[in-house]
């Protein structure tokens, strides 16, 4: 029986933790390039044009860890905000992700330590 590529990824609307058990780091981050200076400045403009802005920053967020997902088979999503389901509702408009396990699981704000604890424990317990 081949081993499982399982991955977790702890994240928030700023940052995503990308945690692989089998690497040397385990940790990776991906970023949200939508900071307060960008919404100041859409919103000095407009809220419409604004919250345009983040849907688009967003997008392109979850399709950079959504690159990162597709070399995995299982998947926990988990972390403080509703990012994580956010994210899981954008994979499944995808087909490329239908055949990988995708859990969303809600967690608090972690050290690095915990957040390797928590998939550790996730998937060998």
């Amino acid at each position: 029986m081949k081993p499982q590529k399982n991955l977790g990824i702890w994240m928030d609307h700023s940052i995503a933790n990308v945690i692989d058990l089998k690497s040397k780091t385990h940790n990776q981050s991906i970023e949200s390039h939508f900071d307060f200076e960008i919404k100041k400045e859409a919103l000095a403009k407009s809220e419409s044009l604004m919250h345009n802005k983040k849907q688009q920053m967003d997008d392109a967020y979850f399709k950079e860890i959504s690159d990162v997902i597709l070399n995995y088979e299982n998947v926990i999503l988990f972390g403080p905000t509703n990012a994580k389901t956010e994210l899981h509702n954008y994979l499944e408009l995808d087909s490329h992700f239908k055949d990988i396990d995708i859990k969303v699981v809600p967690s608090d704000k972690m050290s690095k330590n915990e957040k390797v604890a928590f998939v550790l424990n996730y998937f060998y317990n």
